[in-house]
């Protein structure tokens, strides 16, 4: 579960474990194969170009454990830094810890931010025509389904591209924003999204927004069938 502590819609101060909710429920060691993943540029502390994380495997054995070590074992490591931190993500300071109420304040505020952004661009994305949203709850991205019309679909094709990466194209050319079109990130065929990440300072949502929106309403104006 790489996202744990960024399902920020339904946690502020503890972290849903996989591994805990099973045991929870009454699952055993040898009664579920679990993976957990985490990061330090994936997860909610998001040192981007800081290379770091682990893995933790329940539920196998010792010889497919045995297969796994051996494979790790021959990439290469992170680097000091990233190890480093990957050690502080593992080991968060603890109450009664000096930095404990520093870390937590720090903490609850980026949460806290990530899940107002998350709200703002969901709400605009479905108030824009033909564009609907789901929440985010355990990622930094939103995934929305575009329902272009005919004709953008048709000028899609003789541009040689799939349709929601000719959308990404041109709010790009034409505002300078950048999209990930789901057609390189696997969607049901004949449907269309994009992913937007909810990453830039929280200040400048609004501005993005503004300039989506207006960058939209052109687009299907000029397809419109």
């Amino acid at each position: 579960m790489r996202y744990t502590k960024k399902m920020f819609m339904y946690l502020r101060r503890n972290s849903i474990l996989l591994r805990r909710f099973s045991r929870s429920m009454g699952y055993g060691e040898k009664d579920i194969h679990l993976v957990s993943f985490q990061s330090v540029s994936k997860g909610y502390h998001g040192e981007c170009g800081k290379r770091g994380g682990y893995m933790e495997v329940t539920g196998f054995g010792a010889d497919v454990r045995e297969q796994m070590y051996k494979v790790a074992s021959v990439n290469l490591c992170s680097n000091i830094s990233g190890q480093i931190l990957a050690s502080l993500v593992m080991s968060p300071p603890k109450v009664g810890d000096e930095s404990y109420e520093s870390y937590s304040v720090e903490r609850d505020v980026i949460l806290s931010s990530l899940s107002r952004r998350a709200k703002m661009l969901e709400d605009a994305f479905n108030n824009l025509e033909g564009v609907t949203c789901n929440k985010a709850e355990g990622a930094m991205y939103l995934f929305p389904c575009i329902h272009l019309p005919e004709k953008a679909i048709k000028a899609a094709e003789e541009a040689k591209t799939a349709p929601d990466a000719f959308y990404c194209r041109r709010l790009l050319n034409a505002i300078g924003i950048v999209v990930v079109p789901g057609s390189g990130l696997g969607q049901v065929p004949g449907t269309w999204h994009f992913r937007c990440t909810i990453l830039p300072h929280e200040d400048k949502i609004p501005a993005v927004i503004d300039r989506l929106t207006d960058f939209h309403k052109s687009f299907m104006d000029e397809y419109r069938d």
